[in-house]
């Protein structure tokens, strides 16, 4: 049996079992399993990995998706300059990370968007693991980006100071939510966002998908803008994980 799961903690939000069990029982793949291991710590990885001997690939979710890199064999290029891995692949006792939110994230914007993103410049709310392969994206696509958190610094607004200059939505038209707020259960919180500021010209991305629409995607929507969902992205990254356990990188 090829074992392939979920490392993370609090899973019950979890789109991958459900995706990766209806994929192998579509496509016939009667000798796949996919599972679900919640640890309370990343340092818990290596007992896993002894006891679950016939694991061949691993899925990373938060918080653990920048921890896990120094428990890794190697890592894949892509993924250390990203700083993140949410894809690992195991061969013969060894662990190699990937990076697969970056394909799934960058695809899905450049297929959604009417314009060059470039064209735009973005807000990336929120500074964990999933933030830095939207950051290394829009990189690649040339677009102006900075981040928004509770904290300011060099390179990042705090949502006091977004607030108090509204008008800077004006200029940043792509708003990209990487944090949990929004998602099942608490679907009446959102990122403290001027959104009386947004309107048409905007695009509002959430990498959220649980609920399918988020309070930040329809703060948005009642102001004209364009609102999308994670849920393409996930899709996106989980074949590509696929191919990455295959070999098919």
């Amino acid at each position: 049996m090829r074992k392939f799961a979920l490392i993370g903690y609090k899973l019950g939000h979890s789109f991958s079992k459900k995706y990766f069990t209806d994929k192998f029982e579509k496509e016939g793949l009667d000798n796949c399993l996919y599972e679900l291991f919640e640890l309370a710590h990343i340092k818990q990885l290596p007992g896993l990995l002894i006891e679950q001997k016939s694991l061949e690939g691993l899925n990373v979710t938060i918080p653990y998706k920048e921890e896990v890199i120094p428990l890794l064999d190697d890592i894949d290029d892509s993924a250390k300059r990203i700083g993140a891995v949410n894809v690992i692949r195991i061969q013969d006792g060894k662990t190699k990370g990937f990076n697969s939110d970056y394909y799934g994230f960058k695809k899905s914007l450049e297929d959604w968007m009417d314009i060059n993103p470039s064209e735009t410049k973005a807000l990336i709310l929120g500074t964990g693991g999933a933030s830095k392969a939207v950051k290394t994206a829009l990189e690649d696509l040339n677009v102006e980006f900075k981040f928004v958190s509770r904290t300011a610094s060099d390179d990042t607004l705090d949502y006091a100071s977004l607030n108090a200059k509204p008008e800077l939505l004006d200029e940043y038209r792509l708003i990209i939510n990487t944090t949990p707020l929004g998602m099942l259960p608490n679907t009446d919180s959102c990122p403290d966002l001027p959104y009386d500021r947004i309107g048409g010209g905007h695009y509002l991305y959430d990498l959220v998908y649980n609920p399918e629409e988020t309070l930040f995607m329809k703060k948005g929507t009642d102001r004209g803008a364009k609102a999308k969902n994670g849920l393409e992205m996930l899709h996106l990254q989980a074949e590509r994980s696929w191919d990455i356990w295959n070999g098919n990188e």
